[in-house]
């Protein structure tokens, strides 16, 4: 599907989805054609990355570069990195002494079928490799284009550490059996699945060399979707069908875990998604008809039923 084919609200936003996921999928396929060493760790890692991923963070990245008047498949190394750091995650959050799942997308978790030793090793290797594909010189070579990539590195190391996911679940671990107000509750979320969320959206931006108002508009849209992605995820775990989602719901409330639909509950959660999904496609006004992809993502997340 060519840019002249996505404008206009009409837009097949599931066949951009599916063309997508099949770019990313493609580099990711042959990123291990070679495969690594130790097999069994490439093995690990291969796994869970390839368990059946809807590759949200690497299309908000395709997505923001092409709103901005870049090229996908220019990006696809940093773009590919997201989805190892959010692979990472899962291994390590379904871990016995995180989570203790024992599904994920329908799958044994990682642990469950290489031993919790060797999951621990392939979310370390995961997420080093990922800084090794933001690093891959870009098909541009200027001055300007590698600065661009430094900048993504450090923003990218900010999101995914302590500063941002793994902050954010660190409060979640703690907060377990605790009654949390409603500001401890949106750190979470903003640190934990919020922040990944945003980079992935400012990074396709900062490689296409984009100005600072379009940059503060995806800016906005990545905080506001990123949160109701949280939300949403919230609800399924009381709402959804397991086979659907691939996992037991109910894990938050045997947690005892404070979300948005026990602090809020379920209508008013729905409501607050709705409106952060308006907010989103509201600050993408500036943008061109490029853009029109994450105008529909905005919205579709909020029927996402896995």
């Amino acid at each position: 599907m060519g840019h002249g084919q996505q404008t206009g609200r009409a837009m097949d936003i599931k066949a951009y989805l599916t063309e997508k996921r099949a770019l990313v999928d493609s580099f990711l396929s042959s990123y291990f054609d070679g495969g690594l060493v130790p097999a069994h760790l490439n093995e690990a890692m291969t796994y869970s990355l390839f368990a059946g991923g809807k590759r949200l963070r690497p299309i908000l990245a395709l997505a923001s570069h092409e709103a901005c008047g870049g090229t996908a498949e220019d990006i696809l190394p940093q773009a590919a990195s997201l989805e190892f750091i959010h692979t990472y995650s899962l291994i390590h959050d379904d871990l016995p002494a995180m989570d203790n799942d024992d599904l994920r997308r329908g799958k044994p978790t990682n642990h469950k079928v290489f031993g919790e030793g060797i999951a621990v090793l392939a979310g370390d290797a995961l997420l080093t490799e990922a800084f090794y594909l933001l690093a891959t010189k870009s098909r541009r070579s200027s001055l300007a284009a590698h600065r661009s990539v430094l900048r993504i590195i450090r923003e990218t190391a900010l999101a995914a550490g302590a500063h941002g996911m793994v902050g954010g679940q660190a409060e979640d671990v703690r907060s377990e059996n605790t009654a949390l107000d409603s500001d401890n509750l949106a750190f979470i979320h903003a640190h934990k699945t919020g922040a990944l969320i945003t980079v992935s959206v400012r990074m396709g931006a900062i490689l296409a060399g984009s100005g600072k108002k379009n940059l503060s508009a995806l800016t906005q849209y990545g905080e506001n979707i990123g949160l109701a992605f949280q939300i949403i995820d919230d609800i399924l775990d009381i709402q959804g069908d397991s086979r659907e989602l691939g996992k037991e719901t109910g894990s938050d409330e045997r947690k005892k875990k404070t979300t948005y639909p026990g602090l809020y509950g379920i209508e008013q959660s729905r409501r607050k998604a709705g409106e952060l999904v308006e907010n989103a496609v509201r600050a993408l006004e500036s943008l061109p008809k490029r853009a029109e992809p994450l105008r529909e993502i905005a919205p579709y997340i909020l029927r996402r039923r896995n």
